[in-house]
């Protein structure tokens, strides 16, 4: 079975996906699981605190597996100063139902860094859809998040990058790509120059460790 940690499509027969919800909080069918978060293209800067509110009562269903996505991106339009706000309750309300974090991070990894220590995030937290340096890699790891790839492993640029980060470490996904999970996984086995078994038991081992799970 392929886990496809952070998508946007709907649920597929014999993938174990989380699919996100950025609205219609209330509309996640009981059998799947879903990651629920205010992403911070789309924050509304006037209603968002009764957007999150609502979001808060429909996260307390058990097949609400993970907050987020949620974060921090220089490149869209709406407020800085707000979007930090939106990300900060993120952070205290995933320590409080002890959920993992999904983080979307745009040219702000300084910032993303210091909320997350400044707010004590206590919960695993997973940077998803990295394309992006060695050097910010690294420090993801020694903070001992985890990273999640997608799409972008078809980049040749990006291949040395996710050879260099420990499989421990590792999640993949498709977000809202084109790509179906299991051309990522034999994309990451290719570059990893390790057997799909092996690599598909590693991610579902992450899974347990992140998750707390007994699924598979």
């Amino acid at each position: 079975m392929f886990i496809d940690i952070h998508t946007h499509h709907p649920h597929q027969e014999g993938i174990f996906s989380i699919q996100n919800r950025l609205k219609d909080f209330d509309n996640c069918n009981s059998l799947y699981q879903y990651s629920v978060g205010l992403h911070p293209w789309f924050i509304d800067e006037h209603q968002w605190k009764d957007i999150f509110g609502k979001m808060k009562l429909a996260g307390n269903k058990n097949n609400i597996i993970a907050v987020g996505e949620c974060g921090l991106d220089r490149l869209c339009d709406i407020s800085f100063k707000i979007q930090q706000d939106v990300f900060i309750q993120h952070i205290l309300w995933a320590n409080e139902i002890a959920k993992p974090i999904i983080i979307h991070c745009v040219k702000a990894f300084d910032e993303v860094f210091r909320l997350l220590t400044d707010f004590q995030c206590n919960v695993p937290v997973i940077f998803h859809g990295f394309n992006n340096k060695k050097e910010i890699a690294e420090r993801l790891i020694k903070k001992g998040y985890f990273i999640s790839f997608g799409k972008a492993l078809f980049n040749p640029s990006l291949e040395n990058v996710f050879n260099s980060i420990p499989i421990e470490n590792i999640f993949l996904e498709t977000d809202d790509s084109d790509a179906d999970i299991k051309s990522v996984y034999t994309q990451a086995g290719r570059i990893k120059n390790i057997p799909l078994d092996q690599l598909s038991l590693q991610i579902k081992k992450n899974f347990k460790k992140v998750f707390n799970s007994t699924s598979f």
